[in-house]
């Protein structure tokens, strides 16, 4: 089995499980035990029934009796889970592996959601197994709380609480490949959006990767959560162009040539601009190509009628409000110095 990294600076071997209180001394692996004088012999002693000590996962212990607290389970499969960043020879510095104390090795699923502070995610101590990113090519199974899931490529861990967990789209379709329950699928990918953690479009890429999208309560719940991502991006674009002092738009409108083929919905138009706002709200599909492609062709076609076609993304409004408002009122001071453009009908969508 491997064994977890050796901290570089290890305490006297003199150990009591009272002091001191932090969780990095209540919480140990095997290697860091023997670096302090500890024998195995010494340590199964100490974890034996009604003992000072407890075992939490195969050479990882507890050094204090009764039950782990949710950050020591955590700590705990981290330990487990981590690779050991160990050069076989000296190296300098800049050239160490990449990985913290835990190696390679991200908390994610409910466990991640929960430290983000979800209200749909359970409590870290009640969950049944805390599950942790790995890289496929470990020898170790999942055990006891610790839920190994393996990934070919393991996601930039971001830091909370000073846990390494997925980014919220990766930890959200982790827990949802485990859920059956429709409503609990449906607040999770909600409450991601609603909470401003990520954006639609980066939760269906995940869940179409870990191929969820043929689950019909995953599909409902992702209908749901594309209509939410849209509703909330529009109302950003009303507050940007109000908080902007732009003029009022027509909001959600139709484009088409008099007596001629339809042009395309946009979400705001000025007719005396002949500028177009457009929010880019697509969600990844097996068609990608030729939906871009569709999208491509109609800026094109808007264009050549003398139509400035401005995107935004739901990222942009929510991140950067007053650069895109920049972008849209720059479109508008412009349209003096283009060729005036077609006349075009314009319908409420």
């Amino acid at each position: 089995m491997e064994q977890c990294e050796t901290s570089p600076q290890s305490p006297s071997p003199s150990v009591s499980p009272a002091a001191p209180a932090a969780l990095a001394e209540r919480v140990v692996c095997g290697a860091q035990l023997r670096e302090r004088g500890m024998t195995s012999a010494r340590v199964a002693e100490r974890c034996r029934a009604g003992g000072p000590w407890q075992a939490l996962l195969p050479g990882v212990y507890l050094l204090r009796p009764g039950p782990p607290t949710g950050e020591e389970l955590l700590r705990a499969v981290l330990l487990y889970a981590g690779r050991p960043v160990r050069p076989a020879r000296a190296v300098l510095p800049a050239q160490r592996p990449e990985g913290g104390p835990y190696g390679e090795a991200v908390i994610t699923g409910l466990a991640a959601l929960a430290l983000r502070g979800f209200a749909a995610a359970p409590t870290l101590r009640s969950l049944d197994a805390i599950d942790v990113l790995v890289p496929r090519s470990r020898r170790l199974r999942s055990t006891g709380r610790a839920r190994l899931v393996r990934t070919h490529a393991l996601p930039v861990a971001e830091e909370v609480t000073g846990v390494p967990v997925a980014p919220a789209a990766r930890a959200v379709a982790d827990a949802v490949a485990g859920l059956t329950d429709p409503g609990a699928v449906r607040l999770l990918l909600t409450e991601a959006v609603r909470g401003g953690h990520c954006e639609p479009a980066a939760v269906v890429r995940e869940l179409s990767d870990a191929r969820l999208l043929g689950r019909p309560h995953v599909v409902d719940a992702v209908d749901a959560l594309l209509a939410e991502g849209r509703a909330l991006a529009e109302d950003r674009l009303y507050a940007l162009v109000r908080s902007a002092d732009l003029p009022e738009p027509l909001w959600n409108v139709d484009l088409r040539l008099p007596g001629g083929p339809h042009l395309g919905g946009v979400d705001a138009y000025w007719p005396e601009q002949a500028v177009a706002v457009e929010l880019d709200t697509r969600a990844p599909r097996h068609d990608e190509d030729a939906l871009w492609s569709e999208h491509a062709k109609k800026r094109d076609t808007l264009e050549r009628l003398g139509i400035t076609v401005v995107h935004l993304t739901p990222r942009k409004l929510r991140e950067a409000p007053d650069q895109q408002s920049v972008v849209v009122r720059t479109a508008m001071m412009a349209a003096a110095d283009r060729e005036p453009a077609a006349y075009v009908v314009v319908l409420p969508r």
